[in-house]
């Protein structure tokens, strides 16, 4: 089912109380552990506080979906399950009867979103993996959308920039696992259209499309110390050129660190774009370990 949850909502009301088994208090309210069966053929088990459900309980729809979790004043509240009746599920928190804060969907097509909610819909830092593909987007929604900073990660490379109604826009870069990065931005640009569609009064459909600018090699600097220090002085420190150069090289291989991480253009002020930068950097430890060879820097361009 869909993750909005129409069927969700319980009908069992003050007025509609249908059969009862059960606990109850003076007044003679159900409290405490008790058994309901309501009129339209959904049952509930769990407690009961002043004739509401609060507290643990399962309720189960008459079309087979249920909810496993926490109640309060008759709405689910707190850590429960709900499983739909396609056996899609979601396990997570809940608010006044909704998804909201940290929680996990489980499609029926095998698809995940591991992550933050808010008022039913997937809202804030999240992961959802596509079982088909295998690939994992990891960065921001916004009500139900992917948008903001994040990572779309493939199999054998990846990509970091920005997103905006599901699509990625503006500067970014893919990163392929042969040791390479290219860098560019995303354009939005407009659908052919037929003649009719044009006479027609239509919004415009754009699709992102991507422009390369350049590819640069991941490398890796490892320094290395002489085995024996030179003098101060003497002829000596004019013998160790190879030192000297050393320190050239870590300065390039910092520079080229510094500019791989730096391409990527993130919005001032954003909270994620913190910790999105902390996931580049250590995506980008990992590719060091490969040797780029020079006749394959122009290969992803292909792709």
């Amino acid at each position: 089912m869909s993750d909005l949850g129409s069927e969700e909502l319980e009908e069992e009301g003050e007025n509609d109380l249908g059969e009862y088994e059960g606990e109850r208090n003076d007044a003679g309210e159900r409290h405490g552990h008790g058994k309901a069966r309501l009129p339209n053929g959904d049952t509930y088990e769990g407690s009961y506080e002043f004739g509401k459900r609060h507290g643990q309980g399962i309720y189960r729809f008459k079309n087979g979906a249920r909810y496993i979790g926490e109640y309060v004043k008759n709405k689910k509240h707190g850590q429960g399950t709900f499983i739909y009746p396609d056996g899609s599920k979601y396990e997570g928190e809940w608010a006044d009867d909704q998804k909201h804060g940290h929680g996990v969907y489980y499609y029926v097509n095998n698809d995940t979103y591991t992550g933050e909610w808010f008022a039913h819909q997937r809202h804030g830092q999240g992961t959802y993996f596509y079982a088909e593909t295998g690939s994992k987007y990891v960065g921001t929604w916004v009500n139900g959308q992917q948008e903001g900073a994040a990572e779309l990660i493939h199999l054998n490379h990846r990509y970091q920039g920005k997103f905006l109604n599901k699509n990625p826009v503006g500067p970014g870069k893919y990163i392929f696992d042969i040791g390479c990065e290219q860098h560019g931005e995303y354009r939005l640009t407009d659908m052919e259209r037929g003649e009719e569609e044009e006479e027609e009064e239509t919004l415009l459909n754009v699709v992102p499309k991507w422009k390369a600018t350049k590819i640069t090699e991941l490398a890796l600097w490892t320094p290395t110390l002489p085995k024996e220090v030179p003098p101060v002085d003497g002829p000596g420190r004019e013998e160790a050129p190879g030192a000297e150069g050393a320190g050239d090289a870590g300065e390039d291989g910092q520079a080229l660190l510094e500019g791989s991480e730096g391409e990527l253009d993130m919005r001032p002020g954003d909270e994620e774009a913190d910790a999105f930068g902390d996931a580049s950097r250590d995506y980008s430890r990992d590719e060091f370990r490969y040797d780029m060879d020079p006749g394959e820097d122009a290969s992803p361009a292909q792709e």
